[in-house]
């Protein structure tokens, strides 16, 4: 199971990270894409700021639980983005970014649910 969680960290953590890029330096894309949303810049450098910090905690094996439930809350809102405003397909992408968000949300699921008792005992301490 430690490989799995593992794996799924992995890619939950390097799909996050690698879409940083774009939304840090302003890509052409990523500047279209909230914009369509309405919240740009700000939206996007929030968005930046959490997936970033969700990934470091999910990598981060004492803080999995946490950062898998803030990435699958992220992965929410971006989902229901596509489906509301965005459409699934973005900028001629064929749905890559969409189906990201889904692998994302899939992966933090399984991580949160696999790491519940970080969870818990987080929310004793709080």
């Amino acid at each position: 199971m430690k490989i799995i969680y593992w794996i799924l960290r992995l890619v939950a953590a390097v799909i996050l990270l690698q879409t940083l890029w774009f939304k840090f330096t302003g890509a052409e894309e990523s500047v279209a894409l909230f914009t369509k949303l309405g919240v740009e810049p700000w939206g996007r450098w929030l968005t930046g700021i959490v997936e970033l910090v969700a990934s470091v905690l999910i990598l981060w094996p004492r803080t999995t639980g946490i950062g898998a439930l803030l990435a699958a809350g992220t992965m929410v809102g971006a989902i229901a983005s596509h489906i509301m405003v965005i459409g699934i397909e973005s900028a001629g992408d064929g749905g890559q970014l969409f189906r990201l968000a889904i692998i994302v949300l899939i992966a933090s699921l399984v991580l949160a649910w696999g790491h519940k008792h970080q969870l818990l005992r987080f929310l004793r301490k709080a």
